[in-house]
């Protein structure tokens, strides 16, 4: 898109540059000489332009390599951290050696049993929300458009609250509905917000309305549900990794197989579209078909992470701002929202199990102190200068 947008100026710098030099040579004043000079010296201008133009895209290219390639260390760092650290302590090259198929039994079975899932899982759904929240807030253009904020988490939770309490639906089934849930309330706030296209402000608007109602759906049930039930229930819908296994990290490994090639075909219309629907058509983009394309993907994205691990609140919220002032200009900086949610989901899990008093706290809970304050100074930011972004 940018490119276009390049050829079209150089393009059009041609045509005046020509135009100006043919006019000199027809004017009265002066030998030819003159002209020639000036026209000279705008090839030179241009070419200096161009030459600026390819150093700062070398520069943010080198910037977005760097962040990528420490976010990428720091989320080992942490992955290491996870597996060695705990009531037993393992040592980091026995680790290594159990997760390479050696060592002894009951380094293998601390490791790979009971915390590899674990770590696995929280990395998968942090990369799944953190890119979901990313293509939210750039495709709508408004930093509130998050899955949890807009409606999406909430329809995805009344959905696997329903088919738990009600139909005692469990395992994969469970996981399909809570992915259901989130799929049919994105379509009823598409719907709602519909006015020949679809603004951003009005998606937000009504994505919280529905999702306040979900809510309250989701309340209602848990109110008419045995004990037991109920807050095995508020644990799932707090975010939580607790008794992860690989039956729960295989499905959702396998749906962002699926998702992550198809959001990357789908966002090379998330340029164009970002400039408004205007100028995205006059680019040669078809703006409704990418616009669904997109909203499918951040929507599935956030239905599969949801129905793996619960709603873990603020994660797709907070990564893409986050990712964006590391890799400023880089637009909606997709890969780096993606692991800068990974990183948030683990850390926040490591500090849930092992750093806040004595007791275990699902991850949900730590992402929310982390998230809320940022909500706060962001309504409070958007009070005084009149929006928010």
């Amino acid at each position: 898109m940018s490119e276009r947008m390049e050829k079209a100026g150089m393009g059009a710098a041609g045509s005046s540059g020509g135009s100006g030099v043919g006019g000199a040579r027809r004017g009265p004043g002066g030998p030819g000489g003159a002209p020639a000079v000036r026209g000279a010296g705008s090839e030179v201008s241009r070419a200096e332009a161009v030459r600026r133009i390819h150093g700062v895209r070398r520069a943010r290219r080198a910037r977005g390599v760097l962040v990528q390639a420490v976010l990428l260390a720091a989320l080992a760092g942490v992955f290491c951290a996870a597996l060695s650290y705990g009531d037993m302590s393992v040592p980091l090259g026995d680790v290594i050696g159990a997760l390479s198929g050696g060592g002894d039994a009951g380094s293998r079975f601390v490791v790979v049993e009971l915390r590899l899932p674990r770590v696995l899982l929280g990395l998968l759904v942090g990369l799944a929300f953190g890119l979901s929240g990313a293509l939210f807030q750039a495709l709508l253009r408004n930093p509130l458009a998050s899955p949890d904020v807009i409606g999406i988490s909430q329809g995805a939770s009344a959905a696997a609250v329903l088919a738990s309490l009600g139909f005692a639906v469990s395992g994969i089934a469970l996981s399909a509905a809570a992915l259901g849930g989130a799929l049919l309330s994105a379509a009823v706030i598409y719907a709602f917000a519909w006015r020949r296209n679809v603004s951003g402000q009005r998606f937000v608007l009504v994505g919280i309305g529905i999702g306040a109602g979900l809510s309250s759906v989701t309340s209602y049930l848990l109110t008419n549900s045995e004990v037991t039930e109920a807050q095995n229930a508020l644990v799932w819908l707090t975010g939580s990794l607790n008794g992860s296994t690989l039956e729960q990290v295989w499905p959702l490994l396998g749906a962002l197989a699926v998702l992550l090639p198809l959001t990357a075909a789908a966002a090379r219309d998330l340029g164009p579209l970002q400039l408004g629907d205007d100028t995205a058509a006059g680019l040669g983009t078809r703006v409704g078909r990418g616009r669904l394309a997109l909203l499918g993907c951040a929507v599935a994205l956030a239905g599969v992470a949801t129905a793996a691990a619960g709603p873990v609140a603020f994660v797709a919220f907070v990564s893409a701002p986050v990712a964006r002032r590391l890799v400023p200009g880089a637009g909606a900086a997709l890969v780096p929202a993606a692991l800068t949610g990974a990183l948030l989901v683990t850390v926040a899990d490591f500090a849930a199990q092992h750093l806040l008093w004595s007791s275990q706290f699902p991850v949900g809970v730590v992402t929310s102190l982390i998230g809320a304050p940022y909500l706060l100074w962001l309504l409070a930011r958007a009070n005084r200068t009149g929006r928010a972004g």
